[in-house]
């Protein structure tokens, strides 16, 4: 009988997400880095750039005695722990993720919304998830995730 397998959350040396993530997969380990694409500005220009979801994390599916693994290569530095043991995150959890950044959210109209006030996703891959919202403002709303426990960011693009 095979031990089975879980996703485990790995952080990482900052800056090294994409790094540990390619010697990870050279290890022929089952590994999940969420990226985005952002604009970035610096002082003589703009360019967009894949970052990180979450920064430091890398997920992470192996067995139980194959978690310590992924020290052999350079970068990682600890896995997150709950109640004394590694934390395990629901395959559920990493799908919907997964879905979510396929999606391309052009719009996001921010109405009547206040900091604290508990909400419902209506529609798209959240649909029926709980947040609080955390953050207004004009053009970007910031809710919490209770059941991923994650803040999301949603912004309005300026199209020109």
């Amino acid at each position: 009988m095979s031990e089975t397998e879980n996703w485990y959350v790995l952080y990482t040396k900052p800056n090294r997400e994409k790094k540990v993530l390619s010697q990870l997969l050279n290890l022929d380990m089952t590994v999940y880095c969420p990226m985005v694409t952002t604009m970035r500005q610096w002082s003589d220009r703009k360019k967009k750039i894949e970052a990180p979801l979450i920064p430091r994390v890398i997920f992470i599916k192996c067995s139980e005695q194959d978690r310590n693994k992924v020290f052999e290569v350079s970068g990682p530095q600890h896995y997150l722990f709950w109640l004394g043991k590694p934390a395990i995150v629901q395959n559920a959890e990493i799908e919907t993720m997964q879905a979510w950044l396929q999606q391309d959210i052009s719009e996001a109209n921010v109405i009547d919304l206040k900091t604290g006030d508990t909400y419902v996703i209506q529609n798209n891959v959240f649909k029926g998830q709980e947040g609080v919202i955390y953050e207004v403002s004009k053009n970007r709303v910031q809710i919490v995730l209770k059941e991923l426990g994650m803040k999301v960011t949603i912004t309005k693009e300026n199209r020109s």
